[in-house]
C-alpha cells in the first residue's frame, strides 16, 4: 500500500513510524513532514491547506489511504474535499470536526444530549463579558471559540485575569473573535480519553495524561502539551462505562442524527472529580504528545486497522496492547510558547537514535545540509517504554541529557501524578 500522512508534527512522525512497521506498506508520503519523518518517509512540500494541489499529488501518486493528522485541515473540511474526489481518507468530515472547531458547538451538544460538562455562558463582546465576569467568583475560565493550538484556554484567578484573556481573545490573538465561552472551573485531575470509530462501532483506543503547562509543577502558561503518560492512573472499568455511556454515546448520537460522518480517533479532554466525568472539550484526532505515548503501546498492525475503519469494519479487530507503561517528554525551544529562535542547530541527535522500547519522534525540526535545526516551539519527543513509569521517565530524561541541546527546554517531572504521589 502507497499511504499519505498529512501534518508536521510529533504525532505525524509518531503515525509515520507506526505505519512504517506494517507488513503491508510498500511507500510513505509526509505532507509536508519534518526532519524526522524524512528519515522512513518521503516529504512534500504541500501547504495543509492547499487541498487542491494535495488531491493532484495523492492521484499522482496513486496513494491508496491518507491520514490526517492536525486539526486545522479537518476544521477545514479536508476529509469532504478528498472523498468527493474518490479518494480513501482516516479523518472526520466537515461537520463533525466542529467538535473541535468550536467549543460553543460542542457545549451547545452537551446542552441537548445532558453530557455532563462544566456550566456555561457565550459572549459576543466585551462589555457583555467583563460585566458577567465582574461579579462572579474565582477561578473561573475564559476560552476563545475556535482552533488555538491548545493556548487559547485561561484559568483566570481573578477579575484582572479574566480582563486580559477576554482582551487578547476579542482582540485577534487567536484569530477572529466573535464569541467566547465562560465557564465554571472544574476541580479534579485530566484525562485524554481516545477511541476509533468508524461511524457504526467503536473501540476505545487507550487513555493518557496531558501534561499542559510550561513549568514542573504545572505551572506558567498553557502550551500545546510539554508530555504525557500512558495509561491514565484514573481509569477503570467502572469509570469507563461512565464515560461512554454519559459522554461518548451520547455525542456520536448526536452526529449521526445530523448525517455527520465520522471516521478516525475522537479524544476526549476529560475532568474527573470524585470517580464522575466532565468533558472539557473535543478533538477530533490524536492528541500531541499523547499520540506518540500511545502508539508504542499498540501490537496491532496500525494500517490494517485504519483500512477496517475506513471500509467501516472496525467490528473485525479486537485491539492489543503491550502491558507496559509509556511516558513522552516534549522538549521545547527556550521561550515557547512565547517567543523563540529558530534555525539552531541541533548537535548529536545521531548519538540518540531509536532502541527497542525509546523512541525520538520529531517534531518542530528540519534536515538541512545534512543537519538537524530547530524549526518550531516543540522540538523533540523522548518516548520510553517499561514495565513502572519510574523506569519509563528515568529512561526518556536519560535520552535528553545524552542529546544536551542548550536552546532546550523541557520538565523533569512528567507523571508526577502517578510516579511521586
Amino acid at each position: 500500500m502507497r499511504i499519505a500522512i498529512i501534518g508536521s508534527g510529533g504525532r505525524e512522525h509518531a503515525i509515520c513510524h507506526k505505519v512504517y512497521e506494517s507488513k503491508n506498506v510498500e511507500k510513505i508520503f509526509c505532507i509536508p513532514g519534518n526532519g524526522g519523518t524524512q528519515k522512513i518517509a518521503q516529504n512534500v512540500n504541500i501547504n495543509l491547506n492547499n487541498f487542491e494541489e494535495i488531491k493532484s499529488f495523492l492521484n499522482y501518486e496513486n496513494v491508496d489511504l491518507t491520514i490526517i493528522g492536525p486539526e486545522e485541515p479537518l476544521v477545514n473540511g479536508i476529509v469532504d474535499f478528498l472523498r468527493k474526489n474518490g479518494l480513501k481518507v482516516f479523518g472526520p468530515d466537515k461537520f463533525c470536526s466542529r467538535l473541535e472547531g468550536s467549543k460553543i458547538f460542542t457545549k451547545k451538544i452537551c446542552e441537548i444530549e445532558k453530557i455532563p460538562t462544566a456550566d456555561f455562558q457565550i459572549f459576543n463582546d466585551i462589555s457583555s463579558s467583563l460585566k458577567y465576569l465582574k461579579d462572579k467568583n474565582y477561578p473561573l475560565v475564559v476560552k476563545a471559540d475556535g482552533l488555538a493550538a491548545g493556548k487559547g484556554v485561561y484559568i483566570c484567578e481573578n477579575f484582572f485575569d479574566a480582563q486580559k484573556a477576554v482582551a487578547e481573545i476579542f482582540g485577534g490573538k487567536f484569530g477572529k473573535a466573535e464569541e467566547i465561552l465562560i465557564e465554571d472551573f472544574l476541580s479534579g485531575e485530566e484525562m485524554s480519553f481516545f477511541i476509533l470509530y468508524d461511524n457504526n462501532t467503536f473501540q476505545i483506543f487507550n487513555t493518557a495524561q496531558d501534561h499542559k503547562r510550561v513549568f514542573e509543577g504545572d505551572k506558567g502558561k498553557n502550551t500545546g502539551g510539554m508530555g504525557a503518560y500512558s495509561p491514565s492512573r484514573l481509569i477503570t472499568d467502572e469509570l469507563e462505562k461512565k464515560i461512554i455511556n454519559k459522554i461518548i454515546s451520547p455525542t456520536l448520537k448526536y452526529l449521526k442524527k445530523e448525517n455527520g460522518i465520522y471516521i478516525g480517533f475522537l479524544y476526549a479532554g476529560l475532568m474527573i472529580k470524585d470517580n464522575e466525568p466532565y468533558l472539557i472539550e473535543y478533538n477530533v484526532r490524536m492528541g500531541d504528545p499523547e499520540c506518540q505515548t500511545i502508539l508504542p503501546l499498540l501490537k496491532n498492525d496500525f494500517v490494517e486497522i485504519l483500512k477496517n475503519c475506513i471500509d467501516e469494519n472496525l467490528k473485525q479487530i479486537k485491539l492489543n496492547w503491550k502491558n507496559e507503561k509509556s511516558i513522552c517528554i516534549v522538549l521545547t525551544s527556550k521561550g515557547y510558547p512565547d517567543k523563540f529562535e529558530k534555525n539552531i542547530l541541533i548537535n548529536n541527535l545521531e548519538n540518540v537514535s531509536n532502541m527497542e522500547n525509546q523512541y525520538i519522534f520529531h517534531a518542530g525540526t528540519k534536515f538541512e545540509r545534512k543537519k538537524f535545526f530547530s524549526n518550531g516551539g516543540r522540538v523533540l519527543n523522548f518516548v520510553s517504554i517499561n514495565e513502572n513509569f519510574k523506569l519509563a521517565r528515568k529512561n526518556a530524561l536519560s535520552l535528553v541529557k545524552i542529546l544536551n541541546w542548550q536552546n532546550g527546554h523541557y520538565r523533569r517531572d512528567i507523571g508526577y501524578k502517578v510516579i511521586d504521589n
